[in-house]
């Protein structure tokens, strides 16, 4: 088990030195962008109107590929919740604070490595399609990919798992 743990913390560390070397890599390209066009890409209308390319461009079907796997990661943490007998996982984080922690702790845990993954695919289709790569919105739409469907998924899994029996 603790081999195990250490691979995969090996493997995070490998994730987030990739996602930070091309983060500072695209660095002075999104600032030269951001001083030609006035301001920051992440806050303007451009932004916005890009996200459609996209959903049509390379790396579309991590729009597919990045929600599913968090589904299905929140279906399992959410089950693992009803086992525990744990609230719903939404409602702990914002409702309960003696569990909010541990519940945060544990998600980063089982998201870091797609989440880093999530801001490096951003990142690297954004240079393909657009011709260069704003770390400001990757560091925004890559995650919430995977967030909002883990969070959802696993508030929604915890409540059915309830209503109905568990096997163990």
């Amino acid at each position: 088990m603790q081999l195990a743990a250490a691979r995969s913390r090996r493997v995070t560390w490998l994730f987030a030195g990739c996602t930070l070397a091309v983060l500072v890599a695209a660095a002075p390209g999104a600032l030269r962008d951001a001083w030609e066009r006035g301001g920051i890409y992440l806050f303007s209308w451009e932004f916005f109107e890009d996200l459609p390319r996209r959903l049509t461009g390379p790396g579309r079907f991590r729009f597919v590929f990045q929600p599913l796997v968090a589904i299905l990661l929140g279906v399992r943490a959410g089950r693992g919740d009803a086992r525990a007998g744990r609230p719903p996982f939404i409602l702990a984080v914002i409702g309960h604070p003696q569990q909010r922690r541990q519940m945060l702790a544990e998600t980063a845990r089982e998201l870091a490595n797609i989440l880093l993954v999530g801001v490096l695919l951003d990142a690297v289709s954004q240079w393909l399609i657009l011709g260069v790569a704003h770390p400001g919105a990757a560091l925004v739409v890559g995650p919430v990919l995977i967030t909002l469907p883990y969070a959802f998924s696993r508030a929604i899994s915890n409540r059915v798992a309830r209503r109905r029996p568990l096997e163990p």
